[in-house]
């Protein structure tokens, strides 16, 4: 994975952590998501998280491996 940020925007609520990296195109389909995460340091607003379901809210910040950036807006 090359470094880049990315701003997401979002109508509703929230999105899953799983929602997220299908929607960003880090994997292709959802069921990729649990190993995705279970393999890959990931922090949600600087925590580790391991939780495909975790609900992520707008202004919440996503770093994937020290290289992907992504920014939940709404």
């Amino acid at each position: 994975m090359s470094k880049n940020y990315q701003q997401i925007k979002i109508s509703t609520d929230y999105i899953t952590l799983g929602q997220l990296l299908k929607f960003a195109s880090i994997i292709d389909n959802g069921s990729e998501a649990k190993v995705f995460i279970l393999e890959n340091k990931i922090l949600v607003d600087g925590e580790d998280c391991k939780m495909r379901g975790k609900k992520l809210r707008g202004g919440e910040k996503i770093e994937i491996n020290d290289s992907v950036f992504l920014e939940i807006t709404r």
